[in-house]
């Protein structure tokens, strides 16, 4: 070997040397930078002419595993989702209140049984009907109040789903044009470490936000798609689209995050036809979606069942007994019924008249059953005005039904007949027509339709229902614009849903009590009807198909609902006496004292009730149910987010050990290097002499 290849060998060691110290200056000063990979110095066997000549010294590579890399970012995205769950579970949990508190759902709920029960003690007074009216407009006030705040929730929740998807467009932007520079760096041979790093940074970002597929490219760059196989990114940017996204209003239903192509400036242009719209996305945004379609909306409906219940029951008490003195006209509410409908009672009940001195002034007892299958709700009115010969008349228009007793001083009640009781839906007569609530909604019957198939549904063309199918993760599966254009009865909108998109996942089908049962397939568990909208109004009467069919706890009436206005400004006129109807016309039939009626509420809020779907069973395990799965979900999220935080520290830790920068190791490879150098040095050295003894030896 010549002196001048020792020479170049020797000054090639020296680059070399010089190089690895810039990049362990380089890692050593970015120590405690997040995201930073350390950095290596390739270095090759230089050859020349089959002979080797030095070292070849490349640009620093960035030092990491993709296959760390990719599990950490899977694991920020269960990070994601688990914290926006648990963030939203807790605030769901705390408008329950705290277990005990006075001002809790609980509470109020056990308030109310504890002063039915003082109603009905020897003890009762003006002071303890007052007390439980009270409590009963406390907890209405709260349930009221806290379905506010769910809403509350979804619209936070829809405000996050916004802002989610500006943030995913700006890491999108980042990301595309790092990946440009990358792999422009790439084809010039250049180091792009340091972009690399930064465009790591952004995909963990993203993948909390949203669950992804990372691959790389064999330019440098990466390509992006969600969990879903939806591409998000390739060579050609994407945007997300969030319509009407983020009013700060909840809504009944959302429109989906659309994915499209990027326009020259950035601004998004034609769809690409996929999109973003279930819990499937992953990251915070999957997690705020399953929030805002799935659970806090689940929450709502069980409040609007609870509520249900408790109007029932409570309500079932106050028509089976009377205020003293008897109340001159009783009014009912909306029914959705017209005066030509079947009337579908059985049983019988006793219509009677009562006088200011609680004295029976007439009596007619009407047994349903007895006046014809063709029986209308015209014909039991007529039966009832000619029984009462005058004494009281019933009149029936706009779907109410009002009963009004003639003659000053005198009050009308209605008593089941004890042996044959009336029953529709399994309501009594009065309680289905409402005429003697305690609990009112101007939105909702508060009691099942009982409508038969042969029932006219009242749904005409320009009134639709709109009805969506979700599976378990808030996809939509199918969705339906009822129009009735099958048939006019209720038979007929069965048979238009079953042969809708809607019946290719079930089966739907009118129960005994006219509400509109759906048996998903068992493919599609978990799956969950909405209403979005419904127009519709059966025959003018007010009432829409959707709270008819009782299809969804959003039709439950809790929204309008209030304690009866004269009785809350007035609890004696709390029905808490029942009226005689075994006494001749003339005898004493109601007396000032008489306070049967007040055990009939404590009895009827521990009695089973018939929820439909959700089973028969009390107002108190609906409302326990409410609290407990509210508690459990709660539970569950922090342990999800604990576990999930866990195991993205160890994916982060696993990819750090691999790729961060020790201050230990990287003290010893610069020693490593300055004696490389040394020794580098030295050979150069060594040349430079054996150069000066060739040239004196010439001279």
């Amino acid at each position: 070997m010549s002196l001048s290849d020792i020479l170049g060998s020797a000054i090639s060691g020296l680059a070399a040397s010089q190089a690895g110290l810039r990049t362990v200056s380089n890692n050593i000063a970015n120590v405690g930078t997040p995201g930073y990979a350390r950095e290596a110095t390739t270095l090759s066997t230089g050859v020349t002419a089959g002979r080797v000549s030095g070292v070849i010294t490349g640009e620093p590579q960035r030092v990491a595993d993709r296959f760390l890399e990719a599990n950490a970012y899977r694991r920020a995205s269960d990070v994601g989702k688990a914290n926006i769950e648990s963030t939203y579970q807790d605030r769901l949990q705390a408008l329950l209140g705290a277990p005990g508190a006075e001002s809790g759902l609980p509470a109020r709920l056990d308030a109310i049984s504890a002063s039915a029960i003082a109603m009905s003690a020897s003890q009762a007074s003006a002071q303890t009907a007052g007390a439980f009216v009270g409590n009963v407009e406390d907890a209405i006030n709260s349930m009221q109040q806290m379905s506010l705040d769910v809403a509350g929730l979804k619209a936070d929740a829809d405000a996050e789903v916004k802002a989610g998807v500006d943030t995913i467009n700006g890491l999108l932007t980042r990301i595309h044009d790092l990946n440009g520079t990358v792999a422009q760096q790439t084809a010039l041979g250049n180091s792009a470490a340091g972009v690399l790093d930064q465009r790591m940074s952004a995909l963990e970002m993203l993948s909390g936000m949203v669950k992804v597929t990372i691959r790389d490219q064999l330019d440098g760059r990466v390509s992006i798609d969600t969990a879903s196989g939806a591409v998000l990114l390739d060579k050609q940017l994407r945007q997300l689209t969030y319509p009407n996204g983020g009013t700060g209003v909840a809504q009944a239903a959302y429109a989906p995050i659309d994915i499209r192509f990027a326009n020259a400036d950035g601004s998004p242009g034609a769809l690409t036809g996929e999109r973003l719209d279930s819990t499937a996305a992953g990251g915070t945004i999957g997690g705020l979606i399953d929030l805002r379609d799935n659970v806090l909306p689940g929450f709502s409906e069980k409040l609007g069942v609870l509520f249900s219940g408790v109007a029932r029951t409570l309500n079932a008490a106050s028509n089976a007994g009377t205020a003293v003195p008897v109340p001159a006209q009783l009014s009912g509410r909306s029914t959705g019924l017209t005066a030509t409908d079947r009337l579908g009672f059985s049983g019988a009940a006793v219509f009677s008249v009562v006088g200011a001195d609680g004295k029976l002034v007439a009596k007619t007892s009407v047994d349903f059953a007895a006046l014809g299958a063709g029986a209308t709700v015209a014909t039991a009115a007529a039966a009832i005005n000619t029984g009462l010969a005058g004494a009281g008349t019933a009149s029936f228009t706009g779907g109410k039904l009002v009963l009004t007793a003639t003659g000053a001083g005198n009050g009308v009640a209605v008593t089941q007949d004890a042996a044959n009781p009336s029953d529709r839906a399994g309501s009594g007569f009065s309680q289905y027509f409402g005429l003697n609530d305690l609990i009112q909604s101007n939105d909702s019957t508060l009691v099942p339709s009982g409508l038969a198939a042969s029932d006219p549904s009242g749904i005409s063309n320009g009134q639709p229902a709109d009805i969506v199918l979700r599976d378990a993760s808030g996809r939509t599966l199918a969705a339906h614009g009822l129009t009735g254009s099958v048939g006019p009865t209720m038979g007929d909108v069965i048979s238009e849903l079953n042969a809708s998109p809607l019946g290719g996942f079930g089966k739907f089908a009118l129960d005994g009590k006219g509400r509109v049962a759906f048996a998903a397939n068992p493919g599609v568990l978990g799956a969950a009807l909405n209403v979005n909208s419904d127009s519709t109004d059966r025959f003018g009467t007010g009432r829409s198909f959707s709270s008819l069919a009782g299809l969804s706890g959003a039709t439950s009436g809790l929204a309008m609902a209030q304690v009866r206005p004269d009785i809350r400004a007035n609890a004696a006129l709390l029905p808490l006496a029942k009226v005689e109807t075994g006494v001749a016309v003339g005898a004493n039939a109601v007396g000032a004292k008489d306070l049967r009626g007040a055990l009939g509420f404590s009895n009827q809020l521990s009695a089973a009730v018939d929820f439909g779907k959700d089973g028969t069973v009390t107002t108190a395990a609906i409302a326990q149910s409410l609290i407990g799965n509210a508690g459990a979900s709660s539970a569950r999220a922090t342990a999800s987010l604990t576990d999930a935080t866990t195991r993205r520290e160890d994916a982060v830790s696993r990819r750090d050990n691999y790729s961060g920068v020790n201050i230990d190791e990287e003290l010893s490879q610069m020693v490593i290097l300055q004696n490389s150098y040394s020794a580098s040095a030295r050979v150069i050295s060594t040349a430079s002499a054996m150069y000066d003894t060739l040239l004196a030896m010439i001279r």
